[in-house]
């Protein structure tokens, strides 16, 4: 039971970052019906902006807790303005091409955020310093981090301040009615361009967040690491329903509980033959059959045709 339990809270905590970043991916397909798969580098480049900017700070002699909400703040405002940039450079020329034109370009560039985050930063791993406070507390025989009690909550708040903002606000109404159509949006006074630009400076501001995350939540960060995570997240919001918000958020959770279970469990059901390093291949084993049996995902919903 200790180890099941254990598993659980390792699931929860993978699963609130991938549905942070599958958030990201769901909001810019809902609004634009694009896959943006550029999307995991932009995290990519938050968790390394925020370790750099750690870095300098705790040299300068910061106090940590100060460290962490600045690295926080600059890490998140470098992918709002990464994203804004996508959006207009990468993606609003593209707007009437055809669906195959921005899928490319959207891999493209992918790869050269890649490359620029190698030549800043180089190939290696780096270590990322200790800003959360480093206890456990023991739950019926299991382990749980104060590093993933944070992971959590901050998650959890996050996305239901997301659900609030979509929901009830003004810039979520616009949000939704250039998702159901932007030329009937633009009739009714919505900038939709504004608007497609901001979901994408959300989505990246999120995605920084998500990227401090996983970075403090392993303790390492790399040029390569938003490759994978990306993936997965996309996988994630699949799972849920692409387009759909609370899909992508049950998505996430679901996917990382799934792979922390299978981490756990793997080596017994396959007789030592596997071991826990094959934990990836249960993301990409639940994508194929969601899409061989729900295509539309445990909450997707059949999307309106578009005049």
């Amino acid at each position: 039971m200790d180890i099941f339990l254990q598993q659980i809270f390792n699931g929860l905590t993978l699963g609130s970052i991938y549905a942070l970043v599958a958030l990201g991916y769901t909001m810019v397909y809902g609004i634009m019906g694009l896959i943006n798969f550029a999307h995991g580098e932009v995290v990519m480049i938050g968790a390394l902006t925020a370790l750099a900017t750690a870095k300098a700070l705790l040299a300068a002699g910061v106090p940590p807790p100060l460290v962490l909400l600045l690295a926080l703040l600059v890490a998140t405002l470098v992918c709002m303005a990464l994203g804004a940039a996508i959006e207009r450079v990468a993606y609003r020329p593209l707007r009437n091409a055809p669906r195959l034109a921005p899928l490319i370009t959207a891999i493209g560039v992918s790869i050269v955020l890649q490359q620029v985050a190698m030549l800043v930063w180089g190939r290696n791993y780096h270590s990322v310093p200790q800003l959360l406070p480093a206890g456990s507390y023991e739950i019926l025989g299991a382990q749980i981090t104060e590093v993933q009690l944070i992971i959590m909550a901050v998650a959890a708040s996050t996305m239901l301040g997301l659900m609030q903002l979509v929901n009830r606000t003004r810039l979520g109404r616009a949000m939704r009615a250039t998702s159901e159509s932007p030329a009937i949006a633009a009739l009714m006074g919505v900038d939709a361009n504004r608007i497609i630009m901001l979901t994408f400076v959300i989505g990246s501001g999120l995605g920084a967040l998500a990227g401090v995350m996983v970075s403090a939540n392993y303790g390492i960060a790399h040029y390569h690491m938003g490759f994978l995570l990306g993936l997965k997240a996309f996988t994630a919001a699949v799972l849920g329903g692409i387009g759909n918000l609370a899909g992508a958020m049950v998505g996430g959770l679901l996917l990382g509980i799934i792979e922390a279970l299978g981490a756990g469990y793997i080596g017994d059901l396959t007789g030592g033959v596997l071991g826990s390093n094959y934990q990836d291949v249960f993301a990409f084993f639940v994508l194929i059959v969601v899409l061989i049996f729900r295509p539309s995902g445990l909450m997707g919903e059949k999307v309106a045709e578009r005049a």
